[in-house]
């Protein structure tokens, strides 16, 4: 368990990312903030404390890797690359504009950090799986981690990388569902109904656990825990609300896509702000 000091500087950390996220996505005029927002505590959890990286030397050989493949929430992860040092702050204006590092959704090519390209459904699952595979076949000791919305996990893909992610007992793969119960269209329950999702990770032959996605200290335990055991890939469902940090965009289908005008702006950050300076 991580010392108080520890977990505060997460919980702040996280907020930052969010107030971030606001800033770009208003002087953008629109941008995906409800999964972006949903899942900056996996991301202070994940850069730190889980995971190996050098912001001056993002291709490093023995770095974890971090797939977003939820990759529409490229927001989150370009804010969270910022104020860990792979790029200026400054840089976070430029999003998804003419000749930007930092497109709506996300690609290795364009952005340092970013370790996988993803924005079409479920294509970064095969990925996770395909890198994790190879790190196994030479006894590298790399974890990868990937992050799945609620509503990607719809596509099959992800239950093909399940399937032989679980029969090649891929220990070094820990992934994560963004289980916010909203996706675009709707809440999931009414567009597909997921189930007990880590239920039916378990039945593919993976160590699942289910946590409150919004409690740093539950995640990191949650990671620790994935990590202990070596026998199967881990999938850790985060119990998470769509658009959390601001309460005009909590829980609201509407937040998948929205912009944020000056008056909303001013509102969103001194709600997360406040958070900070309770902590």
């Amino acid at each position: 368990m991580r010392n108080d000091e520890k977990i505060r500087e997460m919980k702040i950390f996280s907020k930052r990312v969010q107030m971030e996220v606001v800033k770009m996505i208003a002087g953008l005029g629109i941008g995906h903030l409800g999964g972006s927002l949903s899942i900056t505590d996996l991301l202070s959890v994940l850069y730190c404390d889980q995971m190996k990286y050098d912001p001056k030397n993002p291709g490093w050989e023995d770095r974890d890797w971090f797939i977003l493949s939820k990759g529409h929430a490229g927001p989150a992860l370009y804010s969270t690359l910022a104020l860990k040092g792979f790029m200026p702050v400054e840089e976070l204006a430029t999003l998804n504009r003419p000749h930007t590092k930092l497109p709506s959704h996300v690609d290795r090519t364009k952005t340092p950090g970013v370790d996988m390209t993803c924005g079409s459904l479920g294509q970064g699952a095969s990925a996770a799986a395909g890198i994790a595979l190879g790190f196994q076949m030479n006894g590298k000791s790399n974890y990868v981690y990937v992050a799945f919305g609620d509503g990607e996990i719809n596509e099959g893909q992800v239950w093909e990388m399940a399937l032989f992610a679980g029969h090649r007992k891929l220990s070094n793969l820990i992934g994560f569902v963004d289980y916010n119960k909203l996706q675009l269209d709707g809440p999931t329950d009414e567009i597909c109904k997921l189930g007990d999702v880590a239920k039916k990770f378990e039945e593919f032959g993976w160590y699942a656990q289910s946590v409150d996605g919004h409690d740093v200290a539950a995640i990191d335990e949650a990671i620790d825990r994935a990590k202990a055991q070596s026998e199967k890939p881990s999938m850790i469902v985060l119990n998470t609300v769509k658009g959390n940090g601001w309460s005009r965009s909590a829980n609201q289908v509407g937040s998948h896509s929205r912009g944020l005008n000056e008056e909303e702006l001013k509102e969103a950050l001194a709600e997360m702000q406040a958070a900070i300076d309770s902590y």
